[in-house]
Order: C-alpha cells, then structure tokens, then sequence
C-alpha cells in the first residue's frame, strides 16, 4: 500500500461526517462568525475611535489658546522627599481676556514661583482657563492607544461571548453523552465503578 499525499482538513467541522453532530455545526459558525466580528469589528472600532480621539484633540487646538497671566500669590515648593506631579502647584492668576475683561482664576503652575511673574496659560472660546491642548504629534499618539484599546476591548468581547457559546455547546455535548450511556450502559451488562 502506497503511501498517498496526507490529506487537509480545513473547515473540518463544515464537512460532511458521519460523525458530525448538529452542535458541531453550530460550533464551527459560533467560530467563524466570532473571528470574523473580532477582526472586522476590533478593526473598524479601533480606527473609528482613533479618529474620534484625534477630531476632539483637534478641536480643542482650534479653541484654545493662549494668553499671558500675572501670578497673585507666592506659590511655595513642596518639602523635600514629599511626592508631588512634576512639582506643580494650584495658584490664583490673573489674565485678560479675549474680549478685554480682566479675569482671575486658579491653575496649575511651578511650585517656587513669586507673585507677579508673567505666565502663558490656556483659555477656551469663552475666557475660562484649561488646560494646554495636545499638540498634533500628541493628539496622534492618543488616538492611536485609544484605537488600540477600543478595538482590544471590542476583541475580548467577542472572544468572551465565543468562548461562552462554546462552552455551552460543550455542556450540552456532555448531557447528551450522559443520555446515551445511560441508554447502552445497562445493555452492556457491566458497569465499572
């Protein structure tokens, strides 16, 4: 007897099979159709959500900007060895704005800094201080890691709910052996255990 080329068995569980229960075919789709949502949908969510991120960033550097801020207040350093977020202090500011009305307001700023230093601080399109928007660079940045965990959050759902058909088509693949043993079992005249 020749030994033949070995055969491939894609699309194994949609062949026919004598074998082949109908919770197999279901199986196979619940397969395909979870690779096909994960693919497709993490793709489409990723790069929907990484373009929705670099839109909003995008828009908040078309209304914001800068102005030039007086410092009120003597804004003390931390004490040494004490944690702190790059040695910044929440200070009142006085600036003016767009439409020539002097504002005073809190933000963030160097800690050591004596009142009456000149400042650059941020404000939107109706004079209230913000934070510095990202630049282009940054705004591309974050989109790119939230597109990356939109579309592996998106991911692991499918795999989680694929993952839970399977199990239970396993379940039922098990109560139904359960129900034939218990047919031919006492056929057999033996039983172990």
């Amino acid at each position: 007897m020749g030994r033949g080329k070995p055969t491939r068995k894609r699309f194994w569980r949609l062949r026919s099979n004598p074998l082949r229960r109908r919770d197999d075919i279901i199986e196979a789709w619940v397969v395909l159709a979870a690779w096909t949502f994960a693919v497709v949908g993490g793709t489409t969510a990723g790069l929907v959500t990484a373009h929705a991120t670099e839109a909003t960033l995008a828009q908040q550097r078309a209304e914001r900007h800068s102005v030039h801020a007086v410092l009120l207040a003597h804004v003390p350093k931390p004490p040494a060895g004490r944690l702190s977020s790059g040695d910044k202090a929440l200070a009142e500011v006085r600036w003016t704005a767009s439409d020539g009305s002097n504002r005073t307001g809190s933000t963030l700023v160097d800690a050591g800094l004596r009142p009456g230093t000149r400042l650059v601080v941020w404000q939107d399109s109706h004079g209230a201080l913000v934070t510095e928007p990202s630049s282009a660079a940054e705004a591309a940045l974050e989109g790119a890691v939230m597109g990356g965990f939109a579309g592996l959050s998106l991911v692991g759902g499918v795999c989680a709910v694929g993952a839970l058909a399977r199990w239970r088509l396993d379940q039922r693949r098990m109560a139904g052996w359960d129900r034939e043993w218990d047919l031919v079992g006492p056929k057999w005249g033996y039983r172990t255990g």
